[in-house]
């Protein structure tokens, strides 16, 4: 089954993108700043490394009761 269709996939591939984009905006800021405003596949990357930086104690403990919802269920 796709991620399209299982929505706690689909959640957790949306988690994985928001930390993954802050990661790489914290370790090579350039590469997601530069982007931001060429591409709109790009843009994404940036707003999901927007929502990671402003939102970080929100998206840890989402990412925690992802991990615990995977790792029971």
């Amino acid at each position: 089954m796709s991620a399209l269709f299982n929505f706690n996939a689909l959640l957790l591939v949306i988690l994985l993108l928001i930390c993954t984009c802050t990661y790489i905006r914290q370790v090579v800021p350039g590469m997601v700043d530069s982007r931001k405003d060429k591409n709109i596949f790009f843009g994404v990357f940036w707003k999901f490394a927007r929502i990671g930086e402003r939102l970080s104690p929100y998206v840890s403990l989402c990412c925690i009761a992802m991990a615990v919802i995977t790792f029971v269920g």
